[in-house]
């Protein structure tokens, strides 16, 4: 009966830890994709293969088709806003101050933020998703309670600020003319003057 038990934890460890690699390769493989789709939206599964230090047949066994790494990608961005949100510590301080927060968690999710922007990855597959877009709207809602949104902008429009700042913010960074503690600055400026009031 031990011997048996024995056997038994040793083949759940095991699976356990294939389970382990299975998703360390996949999500190596997701990261790997948002590089290389970054620097070329064209670029072949070889390419991120290679980026990904995995053989083509290995890429193939996790996504069959280029079309399942892209859904791959959006999943990751829904998640990597979510932590950005967790980061950000939406539900502290007034409204104004989890926007600017939250920008700077955007801005550092940095190549995945240019496949976004580029519309690789389909808008309704990651800015769609219920918990995240209620998490953004749940601060502007609390901006205009709080008094530190001008409450003359409307949810998306705000939103719709927050990205267009972030674009340029990180199109700045990537073409390399300004430090990156620059552009903070200026993001951060961009949105407290566009979005605040004078008591943000």
């Amino acid at each position: 009966m031990a011997n048996t038990t024995r056997e038994q934890r040793a083949v759940r460890a095991a699976a356990l830890a294939e389970s382990g690699a299975r998703a360390r390769t996949r999500q190596a493989i997701v990261d790997a994709a948002v590089r290389a789709l970054a620097a070329d939206p064209a670029a072949s599964l070889a390419t991120v293969a290679d980026l990904a230090d995995v053989g083509r047949t290995t890429l193939h066994r996790y996504f069959p088709e280029r079309a399942d790494l892209v859904d791959a990608v959006a999943r990751h961005a829904v998640t990597a806003i979510a932590a950005a949100h967790a980061r950000a510590r939406l539900d502290e301080g007034t409204a104004l101050e989890a926007l600017l927060r939250v920008a700077q968690e955007y801005l550092e999710l940095g190549d995945l933020l240019t496949i976004l922007f580029t519309g690789l990855v389909p808008e309704d597959a990651w800015a769609d998703d219920v918990s995240n877009a209620d998490a953004l709207v749940a601060v502007c809602a609390r901006g205009r309670a709080d008094g530190s949104l001008d409450p003359r902008m409307p949810d998306d429009w705000s939103q719709g600020v927050l990205w267009s700042a972030l674009y340029l913010a990180w199109s700045t960074v990537r073409a390399g003319d300004a430090d990156r503690h620059a552009v903070v600055t200026n993001l951060l400026l961009t949105l407290r003057k566009a979005l605040g009031t004078t008591l943000g």
